[in-house]
């Protein structure tokens, strides 16, 4: 189970004095100046870690789960990563990529080899000036994640290329930001429009005729959510706390997107019998962000307490560690639903959607018109409508809101239909059934505006493929990259 968050009062590293004999760093390509014995003590820390190399650490391996196939994120062609006997670090340098900007500016996130030490640890802080923020156990990655402020005014990228060149078995990564992929909600006073579009567009009357996804847990990593939102009533099984802190007030996003999968009462949800697991990660400290820790460690809640489906309506940039959490869940027959991003056609790849690990989706609107302001790319799966859609507010309220966060808790509700329908369904199955049914739109074949097209229910329910896991290849990391 992933840790609360400590304070440096908590945690040993702040009893061997991590900035007793801070080194000065240099700028990136330079090297580090540092006293005799800080140089002692690099050397040191190079004995204790070791250098990186060979499956366990930092190589890099091309493939994904795509095909059921395995492979990638550290672990070498044939194997998957939650068989291997030690957890290999991230592969590849955590630098964050060229005009990048969307990460804690002070902030530095690093993971140890196995086997090293609070000492070990310790010493590399004081060698790169770093002091610790925060800690946090990641039980899937069978190692603690650590944030640290930069203790000088050394860039991030300057920082990680320093401990990326000093030989160490140490992953050092940005803590990246994300942002919620809607756009903002919209109150309606009267109740809103009882019909919903969204359930004669989705033909759920009929599809909830064979199953309403009963207990079906999704885990839902966003803003929190209004656990007293009459819509929502017996449908929130476990909340956890991933980074907002206990005084973060209910959110519009965080129970907008509950309510389209699990709403039962004045509203009708995708899979209204579904357990919703509420993971607040965004929000506290007076910003809608989340960062990189907070997304990790509400992935990996969910991974350990039982989720069938994670549902991720925001997007951001890459994030090496995050994309093994994605891979292990994926692994473990977990479906993970995410957001294509708000940024427009222009936009790259936005994460974690562009994971291949992850299912991407689109959003339309009424009348099945692409929503302007969505990502596009190879790496989107299905659309879903996402245009003024009525979900649940808090305080007992309904809103009209818009944007692929909707479009994704959609597409996260038809999963738990399938899943409830046939639990031993794989992520593999889930996608393929949902592509292979979906509505066709825009340009001919498969097409980067909306996939393989909008996704249908009910005909999904009533498709049973013989074969459908060698039909549901996602892209691969370095595809999606290229759009």
């Amino acid at each position: 189970m992933a840790s609360a968050t400590v304070s440096p009062a908590a945690v040993p590293l702040a009893t061997v004095g991590l900035l007793a004999t801070a080194p000065r760093l240099a700028t990136a390509g330079a090297s580090v100046t540092a006293e005799a014995s800080a140089t002692a003590e690099a050397s040191a820390t190079a004995i204790a870690f070791g250098n990186r190399n060979g499956f366990g650490n930092r190589n890099r391996f091309a493939g994904s789960l795509a095909n059921r196939g395995r492979g990638g994120n550290g672990a070498p062609p044939g194997v998957r990563l939650i068989d291997m006997r030690e957890m290999p670090l991230p592969p590849g340098s955590g630098l964050p990529a060229i005009g990048e900007r969307r990460f804690r500016s002070r902030q530095v996130m690093l993971q140890f080899g196995d086997g090293s030490t609070p000492e070990q640890v310790a010493a590399v802080a004081r060698r790169f000036g770093l002091s610790i923020v925060a800690q946090q156990t990641i039980g899937v990655l069978h190692r603690t994640v650590y944030t640290f402020n930069i203790g000088n005014a050394a860039p991030v990228a300057d920082v990680i290329s320093q401990i990326d060149g000093a030989g160490l078995n140490v992953a050092a990564q940005p803590n990246y930001t994300y942002t919620l992929t809607q756009n903002r909600a919209q109150d309606r006073a009267d109740g809103g429009d009882p019909a919903q579009y969204v359930v004669q567009k989705l033909h759920l009357a009929a599809a909830h005729r064979i199953t309403e996804g009963t207990d079906v847990v999704v885990a839902l990593i966003d803003s929190r959510v209004d656990v007293r939102q009459p819509d929502l009533a017996g449908r929130i099984v476990d909340t956890y706390d991933a980074g907002c802190g206990a005084d973060t007030p209910a959110d519009a996003h965080g129970t907008g997107m509950a309510g389209a999968i699990a709403s039962h009462v004045g509203l009708l949800g995708i899979a209204p019998d579904a357990k919703i697991m509420a993971i607040c990660a965004f929000g506290g400290a007076g910003t809608s962000e989340a960062t990189s820790a907070n997304i990790i460690r509400g992935v990996d809640y969910a991974i350990e307490h039982g989720a069938k489906v994670i549902n991720m309506s925001f997007a951001g940039p890459q994030d090496p560690a995050l994309a093994q959490e994605l891979q292990i869940a994926r692994e473990k027959g977990i479906l993970v639903v995410a957001a294509a991003g708000n940024a427009g056609a222009a936009s790259p790849p936005l994460y974690p959607g562009a994971d291949p690990n992850v299912m991407a989706v689109t959003a339309t609107d009424q009348h099945d018109q692409l929503f302007s302001g969505a990502n596009q790319g190879s790496y989107v799966s299905v659309a879903a409508p996402g245009v003024n859609v009525l979900v649940p507010a808090p305080n007992g309220g309904v809103q009209l809101t818009t944007g692929t966060s909707v479009a994704s808790a959609n597409v996260s509700g038809v999963a738990a239909l399938l899943i409830a329908q046939k639990p031993t369904r794989t992520p593999e199955d889930i996608r393929a059934i949902l592509v292979t049914t979906a509505r066709h739109l825009g340009a001919a074949g498969t097409n980067p505006q909306f996939g393989a097209g909008l996704v249908d229910p009910l005909a999904a329910l009533h498709s049973s493929p013989a074969v459908v896991g060698e039909q549901s290849a996602h892209t691969t990391p370095d595809s999606a990259a290229q759009q």
